[in-house]
This record gives C-alpha cells, sequence and structure tokens, in this order.
C-alpha cells in the first residue's frame, strides 16, 4: 500500500471518467486520461452542478455579463446559480484541502469547470468574451499553485509532459513541507 507521501492524487471532472452527471444525462468518458493515468494516480471525481443540487437531466447553463465576473445562467429560464455555486464550492475546497490534491483535470468549455476559452454571453445570448468556468475560478482562487489542465489540452503530448512536471513538482514540495512539519 502507498504512503501519502507517494500517491499522486488528481481532482477531474466526473463526466470525464465516465459518470453521467451532465445537464442531458450523458458523461464524456475520456478513455486516454483513464488509460494513461489511471493506474498512478488516485482520482478524486467531482462535479459542481450535481454538488450544488442540480439534477440529471438538467437544463444547461452558461455564462453571462461581464467576462471578468461572468455570472452561471441557465439558458432557457435564465434562473442563476453562481451564488449556490459559489457556497458550494467553497466548502467543498476547504474539505479538499485535507485530501492533498497534486493537480485537477477539467471538462472544457464547461460553464462551471472550464479552464480556458468558455464563451460569456449577454443576457440576449451573443457571444462577448471568454472566462473560465465559475467552479474553476474559486479553484484558482482557494488554490494559487495548484496544476491545472483541461482535458482536450492533454491529448497534446508537450502540454501532458508539462502537466505532469507540474504535478510530480507540487507533490514533492507538498511533501517535503509535510516532512518539515513532522
Amino acid at each position: 500500500m502507498k504512503d501519502n507521501h507517494t500517491i499522486i492524487r488528481l481532482g477531474i471532472s466526473a463526466c470525464l471518467l465516465g459518470k453521467k452527471v451532465r445537464y442531458d444525462g450523458g458523461h464524456k468518458l475520456d478513455r486516454f486520461l483513464i488509460h494513461a493515468l489511471g493506474r498512478h494516480v488516485e482520482w478524486v471525481p467531482i462535479c459542481p452542478e450535481t454538488g450544488t443540487g442540480m439534477p440529471i437531466p438538467r437544463e444547461a447553463l452558461y455564462l453571462v455579463g461581464d467576462p471578468e465576473s461572468p455570472r452561471l445562467v441557465t439558458i432557457q429560464t435564465k434562473r442563476d446559480y453562481t451564488d449556490q455555486m459559489r457556497a458550494w464550492a467553497k466548502k467543498r475546497l476547504d474539505e479538499l484541502a485535507t485530501v492533498g490534491l497534486h493537480g485537477f483535470i477539467f471538462k472544457s468549455k464547461s460553464p462551471s469547470c472550464g479552464l480556458h476559452q468558455v464563451p460569456v454571453h449577454t443576457e440576449t445570448g451573443r457571444p462577448i468574451g471568454v472566462s473560465s468556468g465559475i467552479f474553476v475560478r474559486e479553484v484558482m482562487r482557494r488554490f494559487p499553485l495548484l496544476p491545472l489542465e483541461e482535458d482536450r489540452y492533454l491529448h497534446d503530448m508537450l502540454r501532458w509532459e508539462n502537466f505532469i512536471e507540474r504535478v510530480l513538482a507540487y507533490r514533492h514540495r507538498a511533501s517535503s513541507a509535510g516532512r518539515e512539519s513532522d
């Protein structure tokens, strides 16, 4: 059995592991990630939408308003989940602080989990810019040094290697800091 200093623990959008948590009841299983990393890491799956109590299936969400501070809103009924998502994220991130994550892989283009280039719209639905998803923004605020990446970029070998190097360096720093306090 591995001790906590040798485990690589990665947060991951639950849909990438094949969990049927998406708005349409589906998943986005990423076999490459599962097979390439699965036997080397301990996954910590997270779905912010189901975590906040949204049902499966559910109305699709998108980002609305200022790209610097977007709101998470349902497309048809315009229900705003921003505050609910932030409150849940704060509580969940407090829990994750005790788990010892070494990195996080997010689902691209998601209004909650997209790390790069998530479209932001006007109230009428016209695209006006890009941002990061609401949950990702909270993760970056809470863990500014944690290595983060999107699923789509990890299919590029250079980005894959860069992410793995950052994860290993982060784990090394974390385990060294832990031993110093022992």
